[in-house]
């Protein structure tokens, strides 16, 4: 573990963190490696104009298979002056008026669909003080209860059942995805077609097997990158037409390996910027059987937690990949940035590459 006595948080920093080398009071992670040059790097890839939206529909994959504590979303119009905001006749409020107005509100869980993870989204159990003492943290030192706070009663989480109930009752006052939405999230971006050399089959993709299609496709992941991984996941769930079967989506597809050590050195050595992938968690979920100390999400514990590296999760990429590929070309300029949402630990996206 490394000392910094001089930081407010912490004295201790989690052993290959980088918790403080963007500055003591860091929120954004890796994501200040997306500087005007990254931004220039990612522009120098257009040459045709064309846009791809690399997002699924937001009532995509259906129902909650992927996640039981995850719902699509809900649409309900709003009310004007006590009729249904709807198809509404402004002519029978204000006689002589033409309009037909509609106005509707929205109920989202964050990380439905296609989605960024926030840096709040994912921490650990650490000594940080040295005291001898695990505490709740998340990046650079932010505690659970002080900086990101949310209730103790089950009362208060999830959906409320009367409408007039709805108040917010969590936030990130650190970490917020606020922070990253403002930085614009845009870059050069990088794909790794994992389903063009592994098919739709489950397969688990540690280092060995990654370097082996980097290598294949002559890819170079550089400083400030924004990695996506394309294994043809979200090409199921969209077949799937919002009726996903669980044991189907079990046994489709690439997935990174969060128990490989050596796969979790290469995403800090590469200094990439962010992943994204077009799966369900990046990583394997349940992963590998590990220790009992270890965290369920490894690799989610060493990107969000110690990395400040965010995660994209059910990005659609499959077009976007197969377009490259054919034109063997595997850059473009990514732009994604998530909601405005202060306080929120995570955001749909619909990201957009350009090539």
């Amino acid at each position: 573990m490394d000392l910094q006595p001089t930081n407010p948080r912490w004295r201790h920093r989690p052993e290959g963190s980088n918790w403080g080398d963007f500055g003591p009071n860091d929120q954004l992670g890796r994501l200040n490696l997306l500087t005007p040059e990254k931004v220039r790097q990612g522009v120098a890839e257009v040459h045709e104009g064309l846009a791809f939206a690399l997002s699924l529909p937001l009532d995509y994959p259906g129902g909650n298979a992927l996640n039981p504590n995850r719902n699509p979303p809900v649409l309900r119009p709003l009310l004007r002056k006590g009729l249904v905001n709807f198809n509404c006749l402004l002519g029978g409020l204000e006689p002589g008026r033409t309009d037909v107005l509609s106005d509707d509100l929205a109920i989202l869980h964050l990380q439905y669909s296609t989605q960024w993870d926030g840096l709040a989204h994912a921490g650990s159990m650490f000594d940080a003080n040295g005291d001898g003492l695990p505490e709740a943290l998340y990046y650079n030192g932010y505690a659970a209860g002080r900086d990101v706070v949310g209730p103790s009663d089950v009362r208060d989480a999830g959906v409320p059942a009367a409408p007039g109930a709805a108040v917010s009752t969590s936030a990130a006052h650190a970490l917020g995805i606020e922070g990253m939405a403002r930085t614009g999230v845009q870059g050069r971006g990088v794909m790794v077609d994992l389903r063009a050399h592994l098919g739709d089959a489950r397969t688990l993709v540690g280092y060995d097997a990654l370097m082996r299609v980097l290598d294949a496709d002559r890819v170079a992941v550089e400083p400030g990158d924004i990695v996506c991984l394309h294994t043809g996941f979200s090409e199921v769930v969209l077949g799937m037409r919002k009726h996903p079967h669980p044991g189907t989506l079990a046994v489709s597809c690439a997935v990174l390996d969060g128990r490989d050590d050596k796969l979790l050195q290469w995403i800090t050595d590469s200094h990439l910027a962010a992943i994204a992938a077009d799966n369900y968690a990046v990583e394997a979920h349940p992963a590998r059987p590990g220790a009992d100390c270890c965290a369920a999400l490894p690799l989610h514990e060493h990107c969000l937690f110690k990395l400040g590296v965010h995660l994209g999760e059910l990005w659609h990429l499959t077009p976007l990949a197969e377009w490259l590929r054919e034109r063997g070309r595997y850059r473009f300029l990514l732009t994604a940035p998530p909601l405005n949402l202060p306080g929120a630990i995570a955001s749909p996206v619909t990201p957009v590459a350009t090539v």
